[in-house]
């Protein structure tokens, strides 16, 4: 099997095997956008579950405890403040955490000891936190800020090291892309957002970004001279270039995503709910999206955007022209898979792609 993959993956690099995925990128925008739509009316139709650190509100959390259950907890705050619903967690083997809204210093001392009698462990075991709604909201809005100077930063960057404005708003629209769809997940299944999901979400824009821009180097390296040969079009070039690295880019994705799943079931189904779980969610689902985007979404927007420009427009109609007159080797079948008719011995599409070298005289 691994022999396999090998080949497969040298046949890829090498341009004996092709996918189309830039010439059926309607296909992936479509799909792309669908998910967005339903991401969107998600948050707009159910909301995020956000925590007591952007909301505000008291938490108690109660160690040592022989059958950690919702039950007395759900009693204990019903006697106290019934005009609340807890949102109660079960915390690893041995301990509950409690949260719901603001109250009052006289009801925070009942209730701690409504919930000592009601768990059967010693007052001062139990910790109590209060946080108000103003911290919440700073909370938030310096995320948001955060993001979009991380955001600013990514373009001026890629603008500079690529020399393409148009990569930069590519590899943009792909982490927002990666973004909205992970936030829409969190929304769909009811996780609890924290500060520990949103350095999760944070966190996967670095990563999707990175895998980007490896797929966006080798889409510069193959295009730096496609107007000195007239067998392939820029959009063919950067089609070869996601071929090139999706072998890279999978692996990658594996090699990443084991260790997070496996922190995700620790998280949720040993620990309990907890940062691990807050925080791996958000890196499995975002890591998952962002191998799709960077092969899908990132190159095939890129190409869309550069497609009119006059230089790579003009080079297209070219090569079209000399293909429709039977003057070029190259087959596009109604796939939009590149077949390469005669090549000259041990000459494969990747080879034939690269501009020829001309020698010192």
């Amino acid at each position: 099997m691994a022999s396999n993959l090998a080949t497969w993956g040298n046949k890829l690099h090498n341009g004996e095997k092709t996918y189309p995925i830039v010439a059926q990128r309607k296909r992936w925008f479509i799909i792309s956008a669908v998910l967005m739509l339903a991401a969107i009316g998600i948050l707009l139709g159910k909301g995020l579950n956000l925590g007591i650190d952007f909301t505000g509100g008291a938490q108690y959390i109660i160690p040592g405890i022989e059958n950690p259950e919702a039950g007395p907890a759900e009693e204990a705050v019903g006697n106290v403040v019934p005009n609340q619903e807890p949102r109660v967690s079960v915390l690893g083997d041995d301990s509950v955490r409690i949260q719901l809204g603001e109250i009052s210093a006289d009801q925070q001392m009942e209730l701690t000891e409504e919930l000592a009698a009601g768990y059967d462990v010693p007052v001062d075991t139990i910790s109590f936190d209060q946080i108000g709604p103003t911290w919440g909201a700073a909370v938030g809005q310096q995320a948001l800020q955060g993001l979009v100077i991380f955001l600013l930063l990514v373009f001026v960057v890629i603008t500079l090291y690529f020399r393409a404005w148009r990569m930069a708003i590519a590899a943009i629209l792909a982490l927002i892309h990666d973004l909205l769809f992970t936030v829409g997940i969190y929304a769909l299944i009811g996780f609890e957002v924290t500060p520990a999901s949103v350095i999760g979400f944070l966190t996967i824009l670095g990563y999707s970004l990175y895998d980007t821009v490896v797929v966006f180097d080798k889409v510069k390296e193959n295009t730096q001279h496609f107007e000195s040969q007239n067998r392939y079009t820029y959009a063919e070039l950067a089609n070869l270039a996601v071929n090139q690295t999706l072998v890279r880019s999978i692996n990658t994705s594996v090699v990443a995503l084991l260790p997070v799943a496996s922190i995700l079931f620790i998280g949720s189904f040993v620990l309990g709910a907890g940062t691990l779980k807050d925080i791996s969610l958000a890196l499995f689902i975002g890591m998952a999206v962002g191998t799709y985007s960077s092969i899908f979404v990132a190159t095939p927007l890129e190409v869309t955007l550069r497609r009119k420009e006059p230089k790579i427009q003009k080079h297209t109609e070219k090569v079209l022209a000399l293909r429709e007159g039977g003057e070029s080797d190259v087959v596009v079948n109604d796939d939009g898979e590149v077949r390469v008719g005669a090549l000259k011995a041990g000459e494969h599409l990747g080879q034939a792609a690269q501009p020829k070298r001309k020698g010192r005289k």
